[in-house]
């Protein structure tokens, strides 16, 4: 079974039979679900939705099938075509639409596609809000227009223009200080969308682009997830080039990674420490990550008289509680760069953008800025799932195994020990549980993943 509903969307593989995989009656059982769940909570008769989807090969005919169900409900669609999970988001709010649909799997392989579901923000729904769309699936509680109230349909081409100008006009973002310094980056876009937006950016930012997997055809090069043993042609490219550093995105540009003008990982970890660290030293303020981040962020945040707080894991958890504290900057250690001030959601083009302002402003590479920054390491592994494994009864027996260590249940099982720490989580998005380790070397974060692993495995 590969259909997993939860509030990150609809995900599953394409093809299969239905209820079990994303098949095309499943696109719009869902996609009817999400728009009736809209009509029921609006009070208005015209309703509009962006749409916009990443480059995979599925994405075209996941697109057709959502944008005639809306229409069908006589709900007016926006179509951005190929484009990026934060574009999208900016573009929901940019043309006071009701809502928007952005068709990606994100760092899943091709095969899989995914309805990720946004308000009239341009912010992933709510727990809450996913529950009733999900109950209205449930029920198949659709009443589809009637031929004269059919919903219409429009494409717009300037989304990337949009985003990008937002981004070159934010007052912490130097476009003057990035074009003095005529920087080399490699990009790996993994030949989706990322490709398209990154390198208009780029050269906005008066930045020589060298493309690597930058054609958006959905053929994937490599596993898509922007970790270190994916990410061995872009390291090598990087220190060929003598570029000045690499980025890496993944299928919907949601999430950042960099490599140094060595062609070392900087670390995704420390993209949103890096971004932390030159926010906080012009604005005292709150910084906030999920549970499964580095501890680096706290120390940053702690010298710059900053406070830090920890949300459960999820996108939509760290928005609400960046909220709560009015936080200046937050994110997730996969790469992720919220920066609220200008929109709650992940954004990779901003990320560029603000790295590129710190690395010019210092005035040193991007080796010696990481080389500032707290080492920490660390270990990300999982536990594929089966249909008879009772994850919840395993993470509890891990909680009472290790009752006499700091544990955390806000979100799966978090155990602080006094060195490293180890957070399992079952995914909103795989059938896996996630093992995240962190500790003062690469080794020790791995072994005490294995280690964790193998008493999972004991007590299954």
């Amino acid at each position: 079974m590969s259909l997993i509903k939860s509030i990150s969307g609809i995900r599953g593989t394409i093809g299969g039979k239905v209820n079990d995989n994303l098949t095309p009656l499943d696109v719009v059982k869902f996609a009817s679900a999400f728009g009736t769940w809209l009509q029921n909570n609006k009070n208005k008769k015209d309703l509009t939705l962006v749409i916009g989807r990443d480059a995979r090969i599925s994405g075209g005919m996941v697109s057709s099938l959502v944008t005639a169900t809306l229409q069908g409900l006589g709900i007016n669609v926006v179509d951005l075509g190929l484009s990026t999970t934060p574009t999208v988001e900016i573009m929901v709010p940019e043309l006071k639409a009701d809502g928007g649909i952005i068709l990606t799997a994100s760092h899943n392989p091709k095969q899989w596609n995914a309805l990720k579901l946004l308000n009239e923000k341009g912010e992933f729904i709510s727990g809450e809000n996913g529950a009733e769309m999900l109950a209205i699936a449930e029920r198949e509680d659709f009443n589809f227009a009637e031929v004269d109230d059919l919903g219409k349909y429009e494409t717009r081409d300037d989304a990337f223009d949009i985003h990008i100008q937002q981004i070159l006009d934010l007052p912490m973002v130097d476009v003057e200080a990035i074009k003095a310094k005529n920087f080399k980056v490699v990009l790996d876009a993994v030949n989706s969308t990322g490709g398209i937006a990154i390198p208009m950016l780029l050269d906005k930012l008066g930045c020589e682009t060298v493309k690597l997997y930058c054609e958006p055809n959905g053929h994937f090069p490599h596993n898509p997830e922007p970790l270190k043993e994916h990410l061995g042609d872009i390291c090598e490219l990087v220190k060929k080039e003598k570029a000045d550093f690499g980025v890496v995105v993944d299928p919907d540009v949601d999430r950042l990674a960099l490599i140094d003008e060595k062609g070392e990982m900087f670390g995704e970890e420390y993209t949103l420490v890096a971004i932390a660290d030159y926010l906080l030293k012009h604005k005292n303020g709150v910084a906030i990550s999920n549970l499964s981040s580095s501890r680096a962020l706290r120390d940053i945040a702690q010298n710059h008289n900053s406070e830090y707080f920890a949300s459960a894991v999820g996108e939509v958890n760290v928005v609400t509680l960046m909220k709560e504290k009015n936080a200046v900057i937050g994110g997730e250690g996969n790469g992720g760069i919220i920066y609220p001030d200008l929109h709650y959601g992940r954004d990779s083009l901003v990320g560029v953008a603000l790295f590129l302002t710190y690395l010019a402003k210092e005035n040193k590479t991007v080796s010696e800025l990481r080389a500032g920054y707290p080492s920490y390491f660390m270990g990300k592994k999982k536990i594929e799932l089966t249909p008879e494994i009772n994850v919840d009864d395993i993470l509890a027996k891990m909680e009472k195994e290790y009752q006499n260590e700091e544990v955390s249940t806000i979100d799966g099982v978090k155990i602080d020990f006094e060195n490293n720490w180890v957070h399992l989580r079952k995914s909103n998005t795989e059938p896996i549980i996630r093992v995240y380790t962190e500790a003062k070397s690469q080794e020790e974060a791995d072994q005490l993943a294995d280690q964790i692993i193998a008493k999972i495995n004991s007590l299954i």
